[in-house]
């Protein structure tokens, strides 16, 4: 047997291999149908591989099974899948076997993922760890998430992951009829997915419409990463490549998979580019049915694909109106047809070098804008220009003489446009080039280490943009954007570096008083509020937004996102009527036609959250919830923005004292955005913080203890040992500790608390008198009244000099006030300062706050004390018929 055939029947065996037994035979049969015998000696190494191994080839526990004479291995159900509840098949391939199963306590449905025969091929048992590393790395609302993952006792591996009930994205548009901008829409957020996986160094490699799905939202999920691969093991060995193409699809696979070349991004971007073409022709490019492998490899590498415009119409000639082709009017299709060959081109360097390129030119499509892979004509411009101002051109067609001279003008007008296009052209595809160079090395030859996440992509960023001297306007710009996105990533020391490194390009390049310069100390002041450094944040942004105002006209959005920020350091620093005014302003610059709703949605909810701070719950909540609508429109249902609308509008209930309604509120949001940013992300850290201080109240200490202490531990590493959000954590570990008796935990909690409230706000802030309130709070437990007293009168100082005279705060702090009084049986002091506290505090909450009940029991104390009954005997019945009614609503239950 020469070597050519014994390749040839190893990649079939291979091949079938990972197809259900049942349809082995057929499909060789139809590979082999001008080689029976290849047939039959491919189905003879499948029957040998099939029979019951020798003892030695299976492994550890197949030899202690055979030593010991145990029985056959039964199937794979009925196991233990942890918290699973095994329940139907829901797919059977090659590799593995994917069940539904329900997890009960939480009563969501997963699907399950089982290796079967995992002894028999170590490739194929790394192969499916392989999709489980990748899956644990992706969190992004269009990819199936890993739940969790085990090995059976057998030692069979199987992991859970999310269940993505729907039907592929081709089948969805086919049967809804979906137009042109439905499916681009659609394609947009698969490109969005397949960009996360290329920004977390992951190529997917088998991109197909059977490995998307839309649900019945519309909602689309990118499934099966089972070949994808780490960008570091892609530029693969001879050895390596026959693997690479057993497993793709060959109708989706690129020119360079099918001839084992290097693969990449470049790869998902063809992939890509031929599911685009199949939505809007209604069929694939090439037609590999019926075809032997060399044959299909061929059409491939060698055939031009016909426009896409072609084949729809002849589609439509010969089925009508059940062609699957979407209505496309005839001046669209040739934007279509560069979208779908571009991205298809057989050289993948004159491809979009990027999804994110792609994603650009779907968006100027939608726009009614320019592609970038268009050459940049006066006449395509012209005519896009028209199409997009249909009523102002047919207007100006009364009259000649008017036409003649709107065509002079918008002909000079399009020039200097192009021009200014083509310089911004020219810095976007430099740009595009640096991102490139991140996921390559900078060198074909070389990829990037095993160990390759995002923060070691943005330190590789920050090498590049430091080699870009020559380049100092981009270089400038790329370490705004890395800086920016440093600090996201909690990194403030790199972020710091790097934004005042653009500061210096852009001061030295532009000169001292230019926009950007102005973006620059904006974003540089962004960074010391979120570093807790307040006064200098609000020096720097009040700098930016003056020079922006000197620069630009009073609507640039430049000037209403400025503005914003300002807002935002104001409300940080305590001043929320300024913050109140700011942010107003803000929301009336970005409440234009033109602005963008993801601006226009940050601002409201700073706005809402000036106002609850400010006690102004209802305003507060009303703003929230105009701001959840934004963004579930502009988002989707599962995006981090949403996960804080829902935390604000938790927080809210919260301070109502609907303590079980703020906790519901506050799951859904910690749900999407430790989902969105992993359990490591100071996001997750602040979510978790606000679901830990709804269970205190609630008595449900130990559930609040682990969650608050997990928070702790994720912001002390982002933050370090002195920021608000840590004195958050800290405060409620304290408030625990508290009520469990733990009273030298709880001091130094408090303590620790007051003392990072007056480094970060300079001895001035409503947070120092809560931090205050609280130890005060230990020290009455310790019997210690006369201390106690004396800290909750600084407390209402505090309160005094920073909140409004009807503030929550306020209420609480004259009722604690009260019940210390009462402790020293001071009972004309006690019933005075508690009954203001119950007085201010009914007027805003739920009857049946905690703060009410307990002002209740000691305002009854104090009357009694005081010798009258009438007193007390009011605010018994007050007692007696909240009572009576939550018996009443337990029964209705």
């Amino acid at each position: 047997m020469d070597a050519a055939r014994w390749e040839r029947i190893q990649s079939l065996f291979h091949r079938a291999a990972d197809l259900p037994a049942a349809e082995r035979s057929a499909w060789l049969e139809a590979e082999c149908r001008d080689d029976p015998d290849l047939a039959r000696d491919v189905l003879a190494l499948l029957e040998e591989d099939a029979r019951p191994s020798e003892l030695l080839d299976g492994g550890l526990a197949h030899v202690a099974d055979r030593m010991l004479g145990g029985a056959d291995a039964p199937g794979i159900p009925p196991h233990e899948f942890g918290p699973y509840r095994l329940g139907p098949v829901l797919g059977e391939g090659g590799m593995g076997v994917v069940y539904l199963a329900r997890r009960e306590d939480l009563g969501v449905e997963v699907a399950i993922k089982i290796l079967r025969d995992a002894w028999l091929s170590p490739a194929r048992r790394e192969r499916f760890a392989a999709e489980q590393r990748t899956l644990a790395q992706l969190n992004h609302p269009s990819i199936a998430r890993l739940y969790d993952a085990d090995t059976l006792s057998d030692g069979t591996p199987w992991f859970a992951m999310e269940y993505a009930q729907g039907v592929p994205l081709t089948t969805y548009c086919q049967e809804r009829r979906s137009s042109v901008r439905e499916r681009l829409v659609l394609f947009h957020a698969v490109c969005e997915a397949v960009q996360h996986a290329h920004l977390h160094a992951i190529i997917h490699r088998d991109l197909k419409p059977s490995n998307v799905v839309v649900k019945d939202d519309g909602a689309v999920k990118l499934l099966d990463f089972g070949i994808a691969k780490q960008l570091e093991s892609v530029d693969m060995g001879a050895d390596q490549t026959r693997t690479g193409l057993r497993l793709m699809t060959p109708a989706y696979a690129a020119p360079e998979q099918i001839a084992g070349g290097r693969v990449g991004v470049h790869t998902d971007v063809y992939a890509l580019g031929v599911i685009l073409y199949e939505l809007l022709a209604g069929q694939l490019p090439f037609d590999l049915s019926d075809r032997t492998p060399s044959e299909a490899a061929a059409i491939v590498l060698e055939q031009q694909a016909t426009r896409p415009s072609t084949l729809a119409r002849e589609r439509v000639a010969r089925m009508g109106a059940d062609a699957g082709v979407p209505a496309v009017g005839r001046a669209a299709w040739p934007d279509l047809d560069v979208l779908c060959l571009t991205a298809m081109h057989k050289d993948p360097d004159r491809r979009y070098r990027t999804v994110d390129a792609l994603m650009r030119d779907i968006d100027h499509y939608l726009a009614g804008e320019p592609l970038d892979a268009r050459p940049d004509t006066v006449g395509y411009r012209l005519g896009k220009f028209v199409r997009r101002n249909r009523q102002p051109v047919a207007a100006a067609a009364i009259a000649l003489v008017v036409m003649v001279a709107l065509v002079a003008f918008y002909t000079l007008r399009l020039g200097a446009a192009r021009d200014a296009a083509v310089a911004e052209t020219a810095r976007t595809a430099r740009i595009q080039q640096f991102m490139t160079n991140l996921f390559q090395g900078g060198d074909e030859s070389v990829s990037p280490a095993d160990s390759l996440r995002v923060v070691t992509l943005v330190e590789r960023g920050v090498l590049e943009a430091r080699a870009l001297d020559q380049e100092p306007e981009v270089q400038a710009d790329l370490y705004l954007t890395l800086g920016e996105i440093y600090e996201q990533l909690g990194r403030f020391a790199e972020a710091d570096t790097l934004l005042r490194a653009a500061l210096d390009r852009r001061r030295s390049l532009l000169g001292a008083d230019h926009p950007d310069v102005g973006e620059s100390l904006v974003a540089l002041g962004e960074l010391r509020d979120a570093q807790g450094e307040y006064e200098e944040a609000e020096a720097l942004v009040r700098d930016g937004l003056a020079m922006t105002r000197r620069s630009l006209p009073s609507d640039h959005p430049a000037v209403a996102r400025a503005t914003a920020v300002l807002g935002r350091v104001l409300q940080d620093r305590g001043e929320y009527d300024e913050s109140i005014v700011t942010l107003e302003e803000a929301v009336r610059l970005q409440s234009v036609p033109d602005a963008a709703p993801a601006d226009l949605a940050a601002s409201l909810t700073e706005l809402a959250n000036s106002h609850f701070y400010a006690g102004n719950y209802d305003v507060s909540d009303s703003l929230n919830r105009r701001v959840l609508e934004i963004d579930r429109a502009t988002y989707g249902e599962r995006h981090p923005h949403v996960g804080d609308d829902l935390i604000n509008l938790g927080a809210i209930q919260f301070e109502r004292g609907r303590y079980a309604e703020a906790e519901g509120f506050y799951r859904q949001g910690v749900d999407i955005i430790q989902s969105w940013y992993g359990d490591a992300h100071q996001a997750t850290g602040s979510a978790l913080t606000m679901l830990g201080r709804s269970l205190i109240p609630q008595g449900r200490t130990d559930e609040a203890d682990t969650v608050m202490r997990e928070a702790l531990a994720v912001l002390e590493r982002v933050y370090g040992p002195t920021h608000p959000r840590v004195a958050s954590a800290v405060n409620e570990l304290g408030l625990i500790a508290s009520r469990r008796g733990d009273l030298d935990e709880a001091e130094a909690r408090f303590r620790r608390m007051v003392a990072i409230y007056r480094v970060i706000y300079n001895d001035k802030h409503y947070l120092i008198g809560i931090a205050l309130s609280n130890l005060a709070g230990v020290l009455q437990q310790r019997k210690q009244f006369e201390q106690a007293e004396q800290l909750f009168r600084e407390t209402l100082l505090r309160y005094a000099e920073t909140l409004a005279p009807d503030h929550q705060l306020v209420g609480i702090a004259h009722i604690r006030l009260g019940r210390v009084l009462l402790a020293q049986r001071r009972f004309e002091e006690a019933a005075m300062e508690t009954l203001a506290g119950y007085e201010l505090l009914a007027r805003q909450v739920d009857p049946g706050m905690a703060w009410l009940t307990a002002a209740r029991e000691d305002l009854i104390a104090a009357y009694e004390g005081l010798e009258r009954p009438e007193a007390a005997e009011r605010f018994r019945q007050e007692l007696a018929a909240l009572a009576a009614d939550s018996a009443s609503r337990s029964q209705a239950r």
